[in-house]
């Protein structure tokens, strides 16, 4: 029970900062027309993946903090690799595709200090839908069919089903190479992610996207906004 308390600790403390990040925003609303702001809806949307903080261990998945798992494992690699395709994409869609200063902030980057709110929340809603929710049902039924029987295919079906997810939703238009290179980073992103989530828990793959998103939405956004824009 310690272990599934922990999980709810964590997750409302996500939650939290989830709606600082909505008051936040309202507040600085007027001076930026183009801030994307959560509303509450999107709080009460993330209570669904609270009953599956009681399933971790139940679906042979890592809670939030289990000890058996290193902190590196946790943490540090995730962290690193998710900012491995951070920078790649910074590199590839920024530096190479468009090298010209933008004359505003463009869609995919907020003004800082809120895009920390904005881009914590949005990895969270993604992790909880992409990965907690469909993961641990998918597990959860395959140690109940068969008796576990046929456990690893259903595993292998859930990491690639999830690993294509958001590559296939957020396909790109444009050229070949474009395309055929977000599907494939978008893919290869998503699949670590979900072999973290099972052999690391969620905060793993939750620190993947984070690390991502550090380099992607966050830093590069205070390059456009402090650097270009100025």
């Amino acid at each position: 029970m310690n272990n599934i308390r922990v999980n709810i600790i964590i997750y409302c403390s996500f939650l939290a900062f989830g709606i600082a990040g909505i008051i936040f925003g309202n507040a600085i609303k007027n001076e930026y027309s183009f801030l994307r702001i959560w509303e509450f809806q999107n709080i009460l949307i993330l209570l669904f993946g609270v009953p599956f903080l009681f399933l971790q261990s139940k679906a042979n998945l890592p809670d939030f903090l289990d000890k058996k798992v290193l902190n590196t494992e946790k943490f540090l690699k995730p962290v690193l690799i998710g900012a491995a395709f951070g920078i790649l994409d910074v590199w590839v869609i920024k530096f190479i595709m468009h090298p010209e200063p933008y004359t505003e902030l463009p869609p995919f980057l907020q003004p800082f200090p809120y895009s920390i709110f904005l881009y914590f929340s949005g990895a969270l809603e993604i992790e909880v839908f992409y990965r907690l929710i469909p993961i641990t049902l998918i597990l959860l039924l395959g140690k109940w069919f068969s008796d576990g029987k046929y456990f690893n295919i259903f595993l292998w079906s859930a990491i690639i089903l999830t690993s294509l997810r958001e590559p296939l939703e957020q396909l790109p238009n444009g050229e070949l190479w474009f395309v055929t290179y977000s599907f494939l980073t978008g893919f290869l992103m998503n699949y670590l992610q979900a072999i973290y989530f099972k052999n690391a828990g969620f905060l793993a793959s939750l620190t993947l996207r984070l690390g991502h998103y550090l380099f992607w939405h966050i830093l590069l956004g205070l390059y456009v906004q402090y650097v270009e824009l100025l």
